[in-house]
């Protein structure tokens, strides 16, 4: 393979990996830290009612996914009752239905809330799609007649007078309807409706169509909460909020849509002495389960071939095998740029992560005190003149003979971390005793002492890497780094420099040269 193939190589594993890695942290909103916070609210609406001993049916309007808010957890709480979703105009209506109601009823909806970030586009857009004005126009709000229909083309004239825009002239006719004058003719419409209503009633007449949204605040304490009221005028295909209170343009951010129009919040059939009651609670979470959250609903595709949709009891083992490549990069490092000798390739690796279970200085002891005795009977099956096969397959039942005698040990002395001997991987321990017996045997003990006290280094780092709550976190939720862990690897298979460790051996060759 030439330079240019292999150099590319390394760039497109590279690239792909952090590709994929900045769009989840930038998009998705996936937090870099597992101990990052995010804020969600839990809002809860509970309508209680005397029941007539009949059928009865419950409506209420729910909230939508708009930005930069997005519910992703609902529930519909209602004992023997039935419950149905469905669409009506810009609104979601939920229904619960029963046969019938006898004595006092208590029905809830609960909803999670969280919140968007501002460079989430692709939500905004889905949440404020394109609206054609003619359709907008068609059953807004029922129009005004006779009098009042006559008081509103008053005030529309008196305020076009006063205003250069379209701009202006809403803010002009909020300031007006809010006018106490009882002599002006917005007087006689806040008679007959409420300011909001009138206020979209006549931005219509205008030829703006406009809609009362309610809604709730989300505060940074829990209370109960009561319904808030704004307008949205489409404007150039886009429906624009104003605050009525303020007499403004946009809404505060932590202003919650619930529903839109005129209609009641919640309707009853079948049941009186209505109560209701909406509460709002903030909440802290790890930031991870919002991400993932928002990832269901921004691109579920990417969180559907993540390890996030498997069932947890998987998760639990992947937490664990991500890490093996990182113990294996680490070995590379170790052994081609320090210069770390060590026994096979493969066995710091996996007493590494023995390590996590029996922790590190119960792990070097009982490996230790395990590869000392299995070496010591390894010795004495050099007197019995034994063939490969048989002589492998002897010290492996020594090794688990001995496994189980220091296992049973530990118990009756009371030494808990003794019992986790038993994770040790058996036929490893065992390869690692033979290596070390032939490495004895050919190169005296000095040798072979040296690669075991390496093998012990890096299982020991190892062990203390993917001990590391934030690498377990960071390659479980992001393991297309696994593919820049690759591309390094790769680049360290050509390493070909001096290895830390034999500089000072090299050193009058470095000098000369």
């Amino acid at each position: 393979m030439n330079r240019i193939h292999f150099l590319a190589l390394i760039l497109v594993l590279s690239f792909l990996g952090l590709s994929i890695f900045l769009y989840k942290v930038i998009v998705l909103g996936f937090p870099m830290s597992p101990d990052t916070k995010s804020e969600v609210w839990n809002v809860e609406a509970r309508i209680s009612f005397q029941g007539k001993d009949e059928p009865a049916q419950v409506s209420m309007f729910t909230p939508q996914s708009i930005h930069p808010y997005i519910i992703t957890t609902e529930a519909f709480v209602g004992q023997d009752y039935g419950v149905t979703e469905k669409t009506q105009g810009p609104n979601r209506v939920v229904q619960w239905s029963t046969r019938k109601a006898e004595g006092i009823q208590i029905l809830y909806y609960r909803g999670i809330i969280r919140q968007m970030k501002e460079w989430e586009t692709e939500f905004r857009e889905l949440s404020h799609p394109s609206i054609d004005k003619e359709e907008a126009l068609q059953g807004v709000l029922p129009p005004l007649q006779g009098t009042f229909l006559q008081a509103g083309i008053a005030v529309l004239d008196e305020v076009k007078e006063e205003s250069a825009d379209l701009e202006s002239l809403i803010l002009s006719l909020i300031a007006r309807i809010q006018d106490p004058d009882k002599e002006s003719p917005a007087s006689l419409l806040r008679s007959q409706y409420p300011p909001q209503q009138v206020l979209a009633q006549l931005l219509t007449l205008h030829g703006s169509p406009s809609r009362v949204v309610h809604g709730i605040e989300l505060s940074k304490e829990a209370k109960i909460v009561n319904t808030k009221e704004w307008l949205e005028v489409l404007i150039e295909k886009e429906w624009v909020p104003y605050d009525l209170e303020q007499g403004k343009k946009d809404i505060p951010e932590n202003y919650l849509p619930w529903w839109r129009g005129h209609a009641p919040l919640f309707q009853i059939k079948g049941g009186t002495e209505l109560e209701f009651r909406l509460s709002a609670s903030p909440n802290q979470e790890q930031a991870i389960k919002a991400a993932v959250a928002r990832g269901m609903v921004l691109n579920p595709a990417w969180l559907k071939f993540s390890f996030f949709s498997l069932p947890i009891e998987k998760q639990v083992v992947y937490h664990i095998l991500i890490l093996i490549p990182v113990g294996a990069f680490l070995l590379v490092l170790l052994r081609n740029v320090v210069g770390l000798k060590t026994f096979g390739t493969f066995m710091p690796i996996l007493i590494g992560l023995a390590f996590r279970e029996t922790e590190l200085f119960w792990g070097i002891f009982l490996f230790s005190v395990l590869i000392a005795l299995g070496l010591g009977v390894r010795f004495y099956f050099d007197n019995l003149n034994l063939l490969l096969v048989p002589r492998l397959a002897s010290v492996l039942i020594i090794v688990v003979l001995i496994m189980g005698f220091l296992s049973i040990l530990s118990h009756h002395l009371g030494l808990v971390r003794g019992l986790s001997i038993a994770l040790f991987p058996m036929v490893i321990v065992t390869m690692t005793i033979e290596r070390m017996s032939i490495v004895w045997d050919e190169r005296g003990p000095g040798e072979a002492l040296q690669q075991a006290f390496g093998s012990l280094a890096v299982a020991s780092l190892t062990y203390l890497i993917m001990s590391l709550k934030s690498m377990d976190y960071l390659f479980f939720t992001f393991p297309e780094l696994l593919l820049v862990l690759l591309a390094m690897t790769i680049a360290l298979g050509r390493y070909t420099g001096y290895r830390l460790l034999e500089i000072r051996r090299f050193k009058s060759l470095l000098q000369a040269g």
